[in-house]
Parts: C-alpha cells; structure tokens; sequence
C-alpha cells in the first residue's frame, strides 16, 4: 500500500499531498531524502531506503526540471509495489498541465490522483497476470532443451565408449595405432586424437591403446631428482674458498663502535632530539591560498572537441539556428555525448569510476526536460550543472572550526578528543603532529595518546613527535587495550588541564573483523568529539571501499543504538598527485563528511584546508 505521494517545488514549498492516504510516516523519511540524496547529487538514484524505528520505507521520485518540480512517493519496502514508477509518471504528466507557479493549492487534484491510481495499479496486475502466463512455456521449453541435451550427452558417451572398446571403425582404429607408436611405416604423427582425449578429460583403460606408460613416468621423475641433487651438490660454494674482507687497519687506534651517526648522541649515550618550537613556521593552515579566475573557456572547449563525433552528425545551419533560438526540451540523447566526455575526463583524475557515474547520472536527471537558453551550447550547459554539483558536494554541510569547538568544550573544562583511524601506512601519526603543531600555534594545548599498542615502533614514533614539539604524551606500552588507554590519557588530560587529546590508533584494513571490533569500542566507551579518516590522496575506487567499509563496520560492530561513524576526512601526500585530485571528491561523496585537512609535505607546517574552488577547477581542467 501506498503510504504517501507529496508534490513540491526545489525551494521547498509543498503544492499537493494525497489526503486520501493521509499515513503518518514514521520518522521524517521526506527530509532525509532531500538533505542526503537529492542535495548531495545522488538522484540518479532509482530509489531511496530509509529506516525508522517500528517502519522501513522506499522512496521513489522524478522531477520536472522546467516547471521546478518534485514528485515524491512513499511506501513500504516490504510490499514491493510495481505501479509507482508508472504512477509517478503519470501524475507529473497530469500535474505539469494544471500547474500555475501563482497557485500554492491544488485540491482539484485528488480525483485525478484517485483515477490514476487506478489506471496504475490495473496495469501492473494485467502485466503481473501476463508474465505468470508467460513463466511456464518457458520452464517446459527449458526441460525439453535440457532433455535434448541429456540426450545428446548419452549418444555421445556411448559413441566415445564404442570408440574406446575399439569399433569397427578402420579410421579411428588406425589413428590410435599411430597415436601409439605404431605407425606402419609411415613417419608422421597425429595430433587430434590426443587433444581431444585432454579436453575430455578420459583415461584410456585399454592397456594396448594407453595414452602413455606411468611406469616411465614414475622413472623420468626419479631420473630429475637425481639430476637435481647432483646439480645441488655442484653447486655448494666449498667454505675453504670463501674470502671475507677485513677492514683496514691503519694504526693501533681501537676500531670505532658506533659506525651510524645519523642520530646525534650525547655523552651518556642518549639521542639529542631537536625540539621544534611553535613559533619556527607558519602552518599552511592559516594560510590563504590565491586562485586563478580563468577557468571558463578552456575546459568548456576540451568538453566540446571531445563529444564532436556525435555533433557532427548535425547539420551546420540547424546547430547554428538551434544555439540562437534555443532548444525547446533538453533530452537524454543530447546530454548523452558532453556526459560522456566529462565522465571520461573525472576518471583520468582519479575519480572512482562509481562515483563519476552517479554524477553524471545526477547531473542528467537535473537537466532532463530543461529548456536551453539561446546562444548557449549543450556542453557548456552540462558543463555548468557538473560544476554546481561539485562544488555543493565537496562544500561542507556543517560547520568545522575546530579551534571554535576547542574554546566550547573549554569553557565546559573536559578536553577535546580527536580519533585519527585510517589504514595502514597513510601517514596517521605524520599527520597527527602536523595538526598538534597547528593548535599550538593558537595557544592551545595538546596532549598526545599512544593508543596504537599493535604495531612495533608506533609508541616510539609518537614520542619522537612529541619529544619535538615539547607536549605530554600519554603511553602504556604494547599489548594493552588501546580503549582503556583512551580512557585514562583523557582523564589525565582533565587533570593535568590539557585542551586537547590527540589519539593515535593502529593501522588497520577495511576487512579485519577484530582490529575494526577494537576501533569500534574505543570511538563507544570516549565518545571523541571528532573521528577523522586517514586517507591517501593516491587512492581511486579503493577510496569507495575503504570509507564505506569504515562507516559500515562502525555501525554493525557498535553496541550504542546510535553508533559514531567519520565525522571528517584527512587527505595525506597530496603534494605526491599533481592533478589527479579525484581521490577527495570520492571520499566526500561516499561518506558525507568533509574534507577538515590536507597534508602536503614531509614538515610540520605542511598542512592546508581543501580549497573547493581550486579542487572542482582542477577536476573540470
């Protein structure tokens, strides 16, 4: 049953609802849908699922991109119903003929609405009848098939038994013969036979036309081991020739114990770390980045010389009088060739072939039915959509000021704690210190938490970090619970009065059920003020699996009914990609949560915001 279909303009304004179903949804699935599907450029989309406690919903939708309008349906994902997208069809069919853009009530409607939904529903039970008149022609023409087959196989099998047992045919006989060695005189080989015995895979039991001798097998095997072990045996160096260089003595002087002098020690034998202090460098943080403004004709002429196959098909009087007076609807064979350029072109900047799909389908659904404005061309129009949607997708629905939320929680005297999670090797700990460096430069202070108790080297790597930056840091060795470890470096930092707790964890795959079970019940038990993903700017479509499978396992694994999944992204080595900046708009695409910091460097202050403009400027070059 139909729970709800709802009519509204893009700016939100509701036109017509059905009072006939008059359903209270559970939840608020409408609002969900325009602030994570059809904001987020994801209307390509056949449908939406959305969950509520006691109610599982599917949404359903199609817009009329001239009029501004969207067409919304609700049921239940459990009835499956086959006559919504046909319904939905047909009332914006009916609805788009009545519209008036001064009307904001339309009650005349409910009879229609009544009347179509009818119309729909009969269709879909005539087509239902159909195919279940259709299903068993279908089944006996397969089991006559699979019985003609069967068949086959048996006259088959009988023939290669008579063949094997040795028939009366002279031909196959004779071609054994050969195959066997006896060739009569004749010095030539044929080869058929022996192919078609591997691809059938049978063993002649015939001991007079045996395919070969496991005998001599046995023996040609045997025969290469020994081979083998004379080889070995030749081949050992004798020790006595073995030379080993000596070093060189040029005096009595005692030889030198410590050969490496890459890190500095002092007299007691304890290294000499260089501490870094605040005030060395600017971080590229609060650095305002400058941006080119000339961007528009370049990539809108690439766009047009790559879909120019099809647009030649044209001729040059109807292109030139269709760019003046403007196309009347937009159809999906027009937007099919600039789509396709555009879909290639975000793909060589490493953009996950997924993600450039979706967009691409969403930008179409976005202009489908749109009137083209004159001396306009299709692909600078398609052009213009791709860049609005980028630029909404990559621009950060809420806010992320993390020095704003520090001074919040400040005042509120508990610390802000930040969980760095991501896979192995993206730089977690690199990066950690790059951001300790940063909120030092604004007087805030930091303490560091050695939560990464799996991997060897990890607690050493971490106190190096902050042995550099002169800040605390909380450790408890390997092998300990890196939950509990949380725990306790964060009511350290409320005693000791520390702003910040910055939480280092292990390296982990996507798939590895116990370390992602470990991560889930660390980010439960310290409720972190903020989970930032770690990831690489060299990634592609690994970006898609990484950040789903992050969010997923989060959410499975949690015990809270409400579980913490990516609140933002750390993009690390984006110095390493030149233009293939694909990787962020995958990330954000996948998971929602934005980009809060990119590293760029090997030093502390190699750290900046993403800059959205240059990211989509970039992405359409």
């Amino acid at each position: 049953m139909l729970e709800q279909l709802l009519i509204f303009t893009r700016g939100g304004l509701i036109l017509w609802t059905c009072k006939e179903l008059g359903n209270a949804l559970k939840g608020s699935p409408i609002d969900t849908l325009i602030r994570s599907c059809l904001l987020e450029e994801r209307s390509g989309a056949a449908s939406y699922n959305y969950d509520a406690p006691g109610a599982s919903y599917t949404l359903k939708w199609t817009f009329h991109n001239e009029l501004g309008l969207v067409f919304v349906a609700v049921y239940q994902r459990i009835l499956h119903l086959l006559y919504v997208d046909d319904l939905l069809a047909l009332v914006r069919r009916e609805f788009s003929e009545i519209y008036d853009p001064k009307m904001t009530v339309y009650n005349d409607f409910d009879e229609t609405f009544r009347q179509l939904r009818m119309e729909a529903e009969a269709r879909a039970e005539e087509l239902k009848k159909s195919k279940q008149m259709v299903k068993p022609v279908n089944n006996s023409r397969k089991q006559g098939q699979a019985q003609k087959a069967g068949f086959d196989k048996g006259n088959k099998k009988r023939e290669g038994s008579s063949a094997a047992g040795g028939g009366d045919d002279n031909d196959e006989g004779k071609g054994r013969k050969l195959e066997n060695g006896n060739s009569n005189g004749k010095n030539f080989e044929i080869d058929e036979p022996r192919m078609t015995a591997a691809v059938n895979g049978k063993e002649n039991t015939s001991s007079n036309f045996s395919a070969f001798d496991v005998s001599k097998l046995q023996k040609r095997t045997k025969g290469g081991k020994k081979t083998d072990t004379v080889v070995n045996k030749g081949s050992k160096v004798d020790p006595k020739k073995k030379v080993t260089k000596k070093n060189r003595v040029w005096d009595d002087a005692p030889p030198e114990t410590k050969l490496d002098f890459t890190d500095p020690v002092d007299g007691n034998g304890n290294e000499k770390m260089e501490v870094v202090p605040a005030s060395q460098g600017e971080s590229m943080m609060d650095v305002e980045e400058i941006i080119s403004s000339d961007s528009g004709g370049e990539e809108d002429d690439n766009v047009q010389k790559d879909s120019k196959p099809e647009a030649t098909k044209k001729g040059w009087f109807s292109s030139m009088f269709q760019s003046i007076a403007g196309k009347a609807n937009l159809e999906k064979g027009d937007l099919e060739p600039a789509l396709k350029a555009l879909k290639d072109r975000l793909m060589t900047k490493n953009v996950a072939e997924e993600i450039a799909e979706k967009l691409c389908e969403s930008v179409a659904a976005s202009l489908e039915g749109k009137k083209l404005a004159s001396f306009t061309r299709v692909s600078s129009t398609v052009q213009a959509a791709m860049e609005e949607a980028l630029v909404r997708i990559l621009t950060p629905r809420r806010s992320i000021d993390i020095l704003r939320d520090v001074h919040a929680a400040k005042e509120q005297r508990k610390p802000y704690v930040v969980v760095f999670v991501g896979v192995n090797g993206v730089g977690k700990s690199t990066n950690l210190a790059k951001v300790a460096y940063w909120l030092l430069q604004h007087n805030v202070s930091v303490m560091m938490a050695a939560c990464d108790t799996f991997r060897s080297g990890a607690v050493e790597q971490l106190r190096t970090h902050a042995c550099r930056l002169q800040i605390p840091i909380f450790e408890k060795g390997y092998e300990k619970d890196p939950a509990i470890v949380a725990k306790e470096a964060i009511q350290e930092a409320t005693r000791n009065g520390s702003d910040v707790v910055l939480v280092d964890t292990a390296g982990r795959m996507q798939d590895n059920e116990p370390l992602m079970r470990a991560l889930s019940k660390l980010i439960y038990l310290n409720n972190p003020d903020l989970v930032l993903f770690v990831g690489e700017a060299l990634v592609g479509n690994d970006a898609v699996d990484q950040l789903s499978k992050f969010n997923q396992k989060l959410a499975d694994l949690s015990t809270s009914s409400t579980p913490r999944l990516i609140d933002g992204i750390l993009l690390t080595k984006f110095d390493t990609i030149d233009d293939k900046v694909g990787a962020a708009l995958s990330m954000v695409y996948i998971s929602g949560a934005p980009v809060m910091f990119v590293g760029c460097g090997q030093s502390y202050t190699d750290l900046k915001k993403l800059h959205v403009k240059s990211i989509v400027k970039t992405l359409l070059k």
